[in-house]
């Protein structure tokens, strides 16, 4: 009989597809993990009542504390209330992905015939062990946070944030009381520009770091299970897991952290250090 193999790959491998629309194990697991948000949602709505159940009273705690842990970040609970429902639906999408991804659940697949003999590909693998759902996620949460900025301080301030115009006119009105202002006012500028390749730096950190921490744990289990079968990677499936909770809160707090920074308003920020600067000058005079 010949002998089967199942090798891991960085990418995620092609299981059926529709047309020339190709189907990943990868994929197949986001699919399920959607869904099972979906049903969910949709039992825990049918349940809610005005005295609530055990099992209602212990989302509640958690959707409070979570919620205390978003205000944290922002400040602000009205601002908390309009970021949590994508914090908290992009944290259970990852969590659950990154536990589809290593319960051994390993024995459904499918055998093909490779260049090296059979193959074993089994149906599902984490979708954050695929390094095109991270990146997803990742661009998701960057431009979601710009647009979340443009709705919440406006289009002309937002791209301002890049490319600061106002700070370069500034220059013709302000020149007369500041001289320095011919230096700041391009730096300043400049600075704006650098913000723009930060994005994409925050694209890369996001993704990857998702990527790398899943795909390592799962690298991990499968070569433990390979050496010693049974008892001993019983601890790393635990660890594993435990993973799979951090990494899911790390991106989600990450998310509350871009969309808060787009949110806020750099010009009144600016208004208030002049302001605070102009009453030091003046407190400083009374004591002199």
């Amino acid at each position: 009989m010949e002998e089967i193999s199942h090798n891991i790959t960085l990418f995620a491998e092609p299981i059926f597809h529709f047309g020339n629309f190709i189907v990943t194990n990868a994929l197949l697991t986001s699919w399920v993990v959607v869904a099972i948000i979906a049903v969910l949602s949709l039992v825990l709505r049918s349940k809610i009542s005005v005295v609530p159940g055990k099992l209602q009273n212990v989302f509640e705690i958690a959707v409070e504390g979570a919620l205390g842990l978003c205000d944290q970040v922002t400040g602000s609970r009205a601002l908390s209330v309009k970021i949590f429902p994508i914090a908290i639906s992009v944290f259970f999408f990852i969590l659950i992905n990154n536990w589809l991804g290593i319960l051994p659940l390993g024995g459904f697949g499918i055998v093909e015939e490779g260049e090296h003999g059979l193959s074993f590909i089994p149906f599902l693998r984490g979708g954050t062990a695929d390094i095109n759902t991270t990146l997803a996620l990742a661009i998701m949460a960057v431009l979601g946070a710009n647009v979340f900025g443009i709705f919440s301080v406006g289009l002309w301030k937002t791209f301002n944030k890049y490319v600061n115009l106002k700070v370069l006119g500034g220059i013709f009105t302000k020149i007369r009381h500041d001289p320095t202002i011919v230096i700041v006012a391009p730096i300043t500028f400049f600075v704006g520009l650098i913000e723009i390749v930060g994005e994409f730096a925050k694209i890369a950190s996001l993704s990857f770091r998702l990527f790398g921490n899943v795909f390592a744990g799962e690298v991990l289990l499968v070569s433990m299970a390979a050496l010693v079968a049974y008892v001993v990677p019983i601890p790393f499936l635990f660890l594993e897991l435990l993973v799979g909770v951090i990494q899911a809160l790390i991106f989600s707090i990450l998310l509350v952290v871009y969309f808060t920074i787009s949110s806020s308003d750099h010009d009144e920020h600016d208004i208030r250090a002049e302001g605070d600067k102009e009453l030091v000058e003046e407190f400083v005079k009374k004591l002199a």
